[in-house]
Formats: structure tokens, sequence, C-alpha cells
């Protein structure tokens, strides 16, 4: 039996593309010969960005160029419910928080949660930005040890968190990555970026770039 090619997945929870790279995420993360390393970047984290209608007209437009590409779908649920609210924050910390805090308390959900989180978002219109819907989903998802770390907020889910950051950021910035979503493939000799665009081609293709031959 060969050993799993470890691959780190870069990306944050409220970047389109990377839901539009949520289909190849979701087959790599079921591949046998691929470990699957999920690396948050917080790049929408903080920052203090609210939702106005410039941003939500820039949004939905590139949206549907996502959703043409790569399948994926974007409901007017999200488009009212979600971009419509003028004033709320454009935020990633709760998504990235729960991440990790799956991550603490049920590993194996990880890749999941990502997905579900992210059409909780794109496809129901559920402002996921607010760490109480964010909580609440985990909670019906029978995720209540990362919900409770969640709304605790645990010295112990910060620093894990933290740690996570600062590791995607330090791979960013050693392969001169400006964003998400984007592979670093670790194999023999130095760590190598492959680009995010290989999740939206298929499985096959992108196993290509991924395995060695």
């Amino acid at each position: 039996m060969s050993t799993p090619v470890t691959v780190t997945y870069l990306f944050d929870p409220l970047c389109g593309w990377c839901y539009g790279a949520s289909p190849g995420i979701q087959a790599l993360s079921q591949h046998p010969d691929v470990r699957l390393v999920l690396a948050p970047s917080g790049l929408f984290a903080g920052g203090g960005r609210v939702l106005d209608a410039a941003f939500a007209g820039y949004a939905w437009s590139n949206d549907q160029r996502i959703g043409q590409l790569t399948g994926q779908r974007f409901s007017e649920a999200y488009r009212h419910q979600v971009l419509g609210r003028e004033g709320h924050p454009f935020d990633s910390t709760a998504l990235g928080l729960a991440l990790s805090a799956v991550a603490l308390t049920a590993p194996e959900r990880e890749v999941d949660t990502l997905r579900a989180l992210q059409e909780a978002r794109y496809v129901q219109g559920l402002d996921t930005s607010d760490a109480t819907v964010v909580e609440a989903l985990l909670r019906a998802w029978g995720l209540v040890s990362a919900a409770e770390l969640l709304a605790s907020g645990a010295p112990q889910l910060l620093e894990a968190h933290g740690s996570r950051v600062q590791g995607a950021r330090r791979w960013m910035t050693r392969l001169g990555v400006s964003g998400v979503p984007a592979l670093v493939l670790h194999g023999e000799g130095e760590p190598r970026l492959v680009s995010g665009q290989a999740l939206y081609g298929g499985l096959e293709p992108l196993l290509r770039r991924l395995l060695p031959t």
C-alpha cells in the first residue's frame, strides 16, 4: 500500500471561489491516496468590512461567474437574505473558529462541515458571519462539543485557530500565494504550489497534478 500524499488546502470559508472548489475538495478528502489538511487563511476575518450595495453587486456578479464555471448554486435566498443585509459584517472569523473547533473535537467531520457551512450561506441564505447562526448550525448537525467550544471562546480554541491561520499564511508567503483557493503539495523535495484552478477541472486531471506517476 502506498503512503498517501499530503495536500494542504488554503482557503477562506467566505471565499466564493472556495465554495466553487467544494466538489473537488470533497473528492480529494475521500481519495485513499490523498491526506487532505485544511488550512484556513483568515483572508476575510476581521478588518471591519460590512455589506453595502456596491459590494453586494460585485459579489453577486462574481458569484454568477463561479456558478457558471463550477455548477455550484448561489440562491436568491442568499442574494436577498445575505448580500441584501446592508451594514452587516462580511467576516469569516466565526466560520474559521467553528472549523477549528470541529478539528479539535471531530476532525473526521471537518471537510463535510466546511461544505455544509458554505451551503448554509450560498444555498439556504443564512448569515454565517453571525457566530450565533454558526453555533446553532453546529448543534443542529450534532457537533455539540464544537458548538460549545465556539460559544465559550476558550483559549484552547483561540490558540489552535491562530496557529492554523499563521501556518496557512506562512505557506502563502513562502510560495507567493496572494489569494485562495490554493493547494500545497507535500512530497519528495520542496513543497510546491498547485493553483486553485486545478480544483475546477474534475477529479482525474486534479489527481494527475497531485499523485506521482
